[in-house]
Formats: structure tokens, C-alpha cells, sequence
């Protein structure tokens, strides 16, 4: 069963960090783009960052840009999203996806075939 799961989410206080990761299980993400997304309370979803396959390019949105890293260990499988002076606004549930044609990564959800089921993270003192 190719699966992808998210970790790291928690409870965290503004200014502080967090870092999730991505892994996946029954395939490789080796050929995959893979981008992280985040849905608030009565938002819609937004793409917040992603990788190409190779790890030569990057995206992220203008809301994290300075804030957050994305990297990627295609030996483990796994991506990870390193969030530093973390706000309330970036609260939401962060989830991860892969796109098989991982050339280049976008935030068109509609590009991406696997998705985790999501982990929490919540800014607040």
C-alpha cells in the first residue's frame, strides 16, 4: 500500500520551531516532487512549500519565505519542513503530497496523486 505520513506537528509557542517530515511507505520518493500544504479552520487548502524530485528546486509561499526550509533524503524516503519563528497565523493541519512528475514542484494540488492524512500544528502561547 503506498502511504505517505506526517510527524512533528504539535503544540508549539510563537517564535518557536517545529520540524515535520514526510515519509512514505510501499514506494520511493525518489522521482517525486513533493510539496507541503496546510489547511486552517475555514480556509482553504494552500500550498506552503515544495522540492523537486532531484532537490534542485524550491518553492515556497510568500507567507514562510525566510521562515521555513524544506529539504529532502531520498535515502530514507522522507522530507522534512524545518518551521522557524513559527506565528499564530500558521497554525493549521500540514499535510504532505507527492507528485510523480518531479521535474519541477507547483502548488496545483490537482498535480499531486498521494497525500497524508495531515498533522496538527498550533501556534499559541
Amino acid at each position: 500500500q503506498l502511504q505517505l505520513v506526517e510527524s512533528g506537528g504539535g503544540l508549539v509557542q510563537p517564535g518557536g520551531s517545529l520540524r515535520l517530515s514526510c515519509a512514505a511507505f510501499g514506494f520511493t520518493l525518489d522521482y517525486y516532487a513533493i510539496g507541503w500544504f496546510r489547511q486552517a479552520p475555514g480556509k482553504e487548502r494552500e500550498g506552503v512549500s515544495c522540492i523537486s524530485s532531484s532537490g534542485g528546486s524550491t518553492n515556497y509561499a510568500d507567507s514562510v519565505k525566510g521562515r521555513f526550509t524544506i529539504s529532502r533524503d531520498n535515502a530514507k524516503s522522507t522530507v522534512y519542513l524545518q518551521m522557524n519563528s513559527l506565528k499564530p497565523e500558521d497554525t493549521a493541519v500540514y499535510y504532505c503530497a507527492a507528485d510523480p512528475y518531479g521535474r519541477l514542484c507547483s502548488f496545483l494540488t490537482g498535480e499531486y496523486d498521494y497525500w497524508g492524512q495531515g498533522t496538527q500544528v498550533t501556534v499559541s502561547s
